[in-house]
């Protein structure tokens, strides 16, 4: 019973599910059939609404059209009226408002680019070629503005403002005299540390300007242009302040021709001069360079280097005349000073002087330095040990006196006339003997180191002949010196006449080895007669004409080898040279008369003897006298 019941109810459920699918399902449909009908009429609607959208999306992009068509003309008429604009600046020049004219050029660079990037506009190449012309007549008138500029504010700056800026120790005294001559000055460090204030040598207001129209220069490409200008210009003002100051140009020979007063007092100018103008001139150009010509670094240094590179030439060629000039010791004490002041001048030097471009003016004063410490080296120490190992390798070619014998024989000399400063120096450095006994010690390891020195060069030669030339030269200058000096009472008779057998000994040295070849080719030895032996006595029947043209062929040969190369020698002394010629002659002349008149009628009796008997014995004593002159190797015979 209870089963039953239970599917009745289920087959009413069942029922009542069906009903409500089939109601669901005709609302499904209802509502299909309406929207569909509203699907047709959408599609009707916007069928009819085509045409109208066409016609507004046509209408609103002929004005998008429009729009971009006045924005152009705009832009157009905008370019136009800035070239109107900076043509009439360019026309006024930039002399009144050179802010305004250097806009102007700004515009009209602008105005030239747009023209460029758009020359698909009507007439856009004609307005390029005025815009182009008037650029270019723009930037002539700013290159001359800046020159006319740089040429007005550019003074030579007088002495007393350079003064001005040196510290008080420094300053010329009330008598004019300046304290750049200063012996022992390379002792005081103040100069070092002192303050300095450079000179203005262009007002500060104007240096923005000569900036703003050197960039416009470097812009427009005319680099060269500028460097030309600013050179020239810079250039004969620095000289000018210079030569104000006391600056001369001198040469090697105007100082080796000078007095020793007169250059002792020009070398503490010059001293001077260097600390004045690396710390105040050269530096206030640096800083008026690097002002005008900021941003960019390389052609600042370009033209600093230019401009000031005659200036610095002028300053060091007399240093370096002084350190190259004959060595001596009364330069002594200047020498030192000029080291000095090239050693505190070194490090501003290095920073004035920076980049490639001034590298040459940096190693010109570097070198200059180094020269002046190597004459002035030693000369307060060990001389001795100095003369000894000097270790030069240049040959005087011609034999003559070496420049360091000339030297040394220079310095003993001087000892005697600065007695109280070697006084000084062998208290100083000394070993507590007398000064006078050291100075005759030193005296004589002196002349014994120069010696020994002298021995070492000589073996540079080739030429054994021009060694003992050489020694014969250089110890008969020492032993002439001695004599004609008061070293001759320090070092005694003795020395001198131990010397002058040494003179005696290479000079027959040097006339053995360079005459016994020849002397030989002059002699009957070795001519065979017919029948085979030796010609002896005066017979020279039996000698061959052969061999006898070979004979005096080549003695010709010999004698012009030996003439032309010993004619390069030099012997500087007259008397010396005289009696060198005189000792030659007594042996080669005697023998070659003899072989002449011996052996000359049997070859001036066959053909063309001319060219076997070159000379007569007074040819051979004229050319004798040639000998030891320095003559170059294309002066001709007299």
């Amino acid at each position: 019973m209870a089963i039953d019941s239970g599917m009745d109810l289920l087959r009413e459920r069942a029922l009542s599910m069906r009903e409500s699918l089939q109601k669901s399902q005709t609302i499904t449909d209802n509502v299909v059939s309406i929207l569909g009908s509203f699907d047709s009429r959408l599609s009707a609607l916007e069928s009819a609404m085509r045409p109208t959208q066409i016609r507004t999306h046509a209408i609103r992009k002929a004005h998008v059209n429009i729009d971009k068509t006045l924005k152009s003309a705009e832009v157009i008429l905008s370019q136009f009226d800035l070239l109107r604009q900076a043509e009439t600046e360019v026309l006024k020049g930039p002399h009144e408002d050179l802010e305004s004219y250097l806009e102007a050029i700004a515009q009209l660079r602008k105005v030239i680019r747009y023209f460029s990037s758009n020359k698909s506009f009507k007439n856009s190449d004609g307005v390029l070629n005025h815009a182009n012309s008037l650029l270019a007549k723009a930037q002539s008138k700013l290159e001359e503005e800046f020159k006319q500029l740089l040429v007005s504010y550019s003074k030579a700056v007088e002495p007393d403002r350079l003064f001005d800026g040196l510290p008080n120790s420094l300053r010329p005294s009330a008598d004019g005299e300046g304290n750049g001559k200063s012996h022992g000055g390379h002792h005081n460090d103040d100069s070092e540390t002192a303050a300095y204030t450079l000179p203005i040598l262009i007002p500060s207001r104007v240096l923005p300007l000569l900036h703003d129209l050197a960039q416009q220069m470097v812009q427009a490409g005319h680099q060269q242009l500028l460097l030309q200008i600013y050179r020239d210009t810079r250039t004969v003002v620095l000289e000018e302040s210079l030569k104000k100051l006391g600056v001369e140009k001198l040469s090697k020979e105007d100082v080796q021709r000078m007095q020793w007063e007169v250059l002792e007092a020009k070398i503490g100018n010059w001293i001077h001069f260097m600390r004045i103008a690396v710390k105040l001139l050269f530096a206030g150009e640096r800083q008026v360079c690097d002002q005008i010509f900021q941003g960019f670094d390389s052609l600042s240094d370009q033209c600093f280097s230019e401009v000031t590179v005659s200036s610095v030439s002028m300053l060091l060629s007399f240093g370096d005349a002084i350190a190259r000039s004959k060595r001596s010791p009364e330069k002594l004490f200047v020498l030192l000073d000029m080291y000095e002041i090239m050693r505190e001048l070194h490090t501003e030097i290095e920073t004035i002087f920076k980049g490639k471009a001034c590298l040459e003016i940096r190693n010109s004063a570097t070198g200059l330095t180094k020269r002046l410490a190597q004459t002035a080296q030693e000369t307060f120490g060990d001389f001795e040990e100095a003369v000894e190992k000097d270790a030069t390798k240049t040959a005087v070619l011609d034999g003559t006196v070496h420049p360091l014998t000339s030297y040394v024989i220079n310095y003993v000399k001087f000892l005697f006339d600065y007695q109280a400063t070697l006084k000084q120096l062998f208290s100083e450095f000394g070993n507590g003997d007398d000064s006078n006994s050291q100075l005759a010690s030193v005296t004589m390891r002196i002349m014994q180191a120069l010696q020994n020195n002298l021995e070492g060069k000589s073996k540079q030669y080739k030429d054994p002949a021009l060694t003992h030339l050489f020694l014969m030269n250089n110890i008969h200058y020492m032993v002439r010196s001695v004599r004609r000096s008061e070293a001759k009472d320090l070092l005694g008779d003795d020395w001198v006449q131990r010397h002058r057998r040494i003179v005696q000994q290479h000079a027959n040295l040097y006339k053995r080895t360079a005459w016994t070849k020849i002397l030989q080719t002059s002699s009957a030895q070795g001519l065979t007669s017919s029948g085979g032996g030796s010609v002896e006595g005066g017979n020279s029947s039996g000698v061959s004409r052969g061999l006898l043209k070979e004979r005096f062929k080549m003695f010709n040969m010999q004698f012009d080898e030996l003439h032309q190369r010993q004619s390069q020698w030099t012997v500087p002394d007259t008397e010396l040279r005289e009696s060198l010629r005189l000792a030659v002659a007594e042996v080669l002349l005697p023998a070659y008369r003899s072989f002449l008149k011996r052996f000359g009628p049997l070859v001036e009796s066959g053909k063309n003897s001319q060219r076997y008997i070159k000379y007569t014995a007074e040819d051979l004593e004229r050319l004798l006298g040639e000998l030891f002159e320095g003559k170059s190797v294309n002066e001709p015979r007299r």
